[in-house]
């Protein structure tokens, strides 16, 4: 059964088939607000004016009994009963460019710290694969199972040489156990074949601001984070924005010296690395503590700002509650992708 969905105050319009909202939206590139596509992060919830929904599982967190109740809905898990109105933030340009399957070709596999990697993947150079910095792709795994990661660099840009075909960089930390991350530190190697399917996601910069920004990382947040900071570079973007990055020991901090550099080379950015968890040979004479804390301490007023925050799901809520109720950043200048593993997601409330 077919059924419409009306989304307000954008005023758009498509259809569903028997999948989620979410889904449909997506396939049609209709462009709405979302993180994970599984009921962990809460990114999609919106408000449903008219019509009939049933919900898939999903997290507690992401959806509460009174939530549901006053008629909030997580797009990524709701079925429509009906023709249906919601009310929902549109995302321009979150719908922009196709989602396509394709192969990639593992180039290489670095292992800046013990836990993470950087896999670089050459892209087909016939298929063109067209997305905004921050967004993430899926791994198509065996018996149907799916891996999220954010793209940690901005799209090719130009014409693509003979020599030199389109990459794609990603940061992957070691999940001990996880059906991907094993196979990645152990027996994936270079020239292996993977699929993926993308581009996927809401998390990316908002051009049309100037207002100033805090990109806020924790761990291998860090990815989506970079990836806008060089598409800025590429555009000759120059709007002030400050990198916070919090990891627990010197050892995480897997980029710090592409860090360094980055905010060396560009006048409009600040970066700040802090550590939750120094050891004593790390000799860290910087900032230590909670991050985003850190962050209010340095900028107690986000009245004028834009924030976006990647990484752990309890450092992304807790960063999206305390700078809205305690630093006046308005809510719709808060942008996050919470980095929600297989257990996050499955987690029991």
């Amino acid at each position: 059964m077919s059924y419409k969905i009306d989304v307000q105050p954008a005023g758009l319009s498509f259809e569903v088939d028997g999948e989620t909202i979410l889904a449909a939206a997506i396939r049609q590139g209709i462009g709405l607000p979302y993180g994970c596509k599984d009921g962990a992060c809460g990114s999609c919830k919106s408000k449903l004016l008219e019509g009939q929904v049933t919900h898939g599982l999903h997290q507690h967190k992401a959806l509460s009994e009174a939530e549901e109740a006053a008629g909030l809905i997580l797009t990524c898990c709701a079925t429509p009963q009906s023709n249906c109105v919601i009310e929902a933030r549109s995302v321009p340009g979150a719908g922009e460019f196709p989602v396509r399957k394709l192969p990639v070709r593992v180039i290489s596999i670095d292992k800046p710290a013990p836990d993470v990697a950087v896999l670089k993947l050459q892209l087909p150079a016939n298929m063109p694969f067209e997305y905004h910095a921050g967004q993430y792709i899926e791994f198509l795994l065996r018996d149907g199972a799916r891996r999220s990661y954010s793209m940690a660099n901005p799209p090719h840009a130009g014409p693509i040489e003979a020599s030199a075909p389109p990459t794609m960089e990603l940061h992957i930390r070691h999940m001990p156990g996880g059906l991907f991350t094993d196979q990645v530190f152990s027996t994936l190697k270079p020239r292996d074949i993977l699929r993926i399917e993308g581009p996927f996601g809401s998390f990316f910069l908002r051009e049309d601001s100037d207002k100033p920004m805090v990109l806020l990382a924790s761990g291998t947040g860090l990815a989506p984070v970079k990836a806008i900071i060089e598409q800025m570079q590429a555009k000759g973007l120059t709007r002030p924005a400050v990198l916070y990055w919090g990891c627990r020991r010197k050892a995480d901090l897997y980029m710090h010296d592409w860090a360094l550099q980055a905010a060396s080379q560009l006048p409009w950015l600040r970066y700040v690395p802090v550590l939750s968890e120094p050891l004593p040979e790390d000799q860290w004479s910087g900032r230590t503590g909670f991050v985003h804390e850190v962050v209010m301490t340095d900028l107690p007023d986000l009245s004028g700002h834009q924030v976006y925050a990647c990484g752990a799901p309890v450092m992304v809520e807790a960063a999206h509650r305390d700078f809205t109720s305690r630093c006046g950043l308005p809510d719709e200048e808060f942008y996050a992708d919470a980095f929600t593993s297989e257990a996050d997601k499955h987690e029991e409330d």
